[in-house]
């Protein structure tokens, strides 16, 4: 892992660990159009409010294995029974509202499928289709909301999403690459920048 961790480092400061190390290199700004990893992010990121990101990624799979591998349809069928079994499981964040967020978020989700035929197509047209290339010269350029994500946020809360605040909304943004957020000294930002429009 040294090699990866002295990419990282040189570039995105907040990723110093094993696991935070291989989420930058391998995943964080790749532009996804995948609505079950969508979904994990919406999830992930409303459930990291008020922890440490590491923690939210060391219980990744948990997660995984609590929703379905995330599969809103399957996840849409929880029960308050399911809510409070999911309560007591230590893999997650045992939140009850996060987790019955969980579950209206992946009725949401089929709500956005049904309506625009993917959530992927729904989120993406706020931003025409096309990633966002910042030019970020220092983790201290980065915003914890911007205008986009307050649209974004807005919409998601009328749509019937639950904890998608406008600073979830930006998190969110960066991770599934709706903006590149790398900074330019960073060699991700370039390897985003040419991930190829849907």
């Amino acid at each position: 892992m040294s090699e990866p961790k002295q990419a990282a480092s040189a570039g995105c400061p907040w990723a110093t660990t094993e696991l935070s190390i291989a989420y930058h290199d391998h995943e964080w700004g790749l532009p996804s159009h995948d609505d079950r990893h969508l979904f994990e992010m919406i999830t992930l990121e409303g459930a990291q409010a008020g922890l440490s990101w590491e923690t939210i990624l060391r219980k990744r799979e948990g997660y995984r294995e609590a929703f379905a591998n995330f599969d809103p349809a399957t996840v849409a069928r929880f029960t308050s029974a399911d809510v409070d079994r999911l309560v007591l499981n230590p893999a997650i964040v045992r939140h009850r509202g996060k987790i019955e967020s969980t579950v209206q978020n992946a009725k949401a989700v089929l709500a956005a499928q049904a309506a625009h035929g993917s959530l992927d197509s729904w989120l993406w047209s706020f931003l025409d289709h096309t990633p966002i290339q910042h030019q970020r010269q220092s983790i201290k350029d980065l915003p914890a909301e911007t205008d986009l994500s307050k649209t974004l946020s807005k919409a998601m809360k009328e749509a019937g999403f639950r904890f998608v605040g406008s600073t979830t909304c930006y998190a969110f943004m960066q991770a599934v690459g709706m903006v590149n957020d790398h900074v330019v000294s960073c060699p991700r930002h370039k390897a985003c920048s040419m991930s190829p429009k849907k």
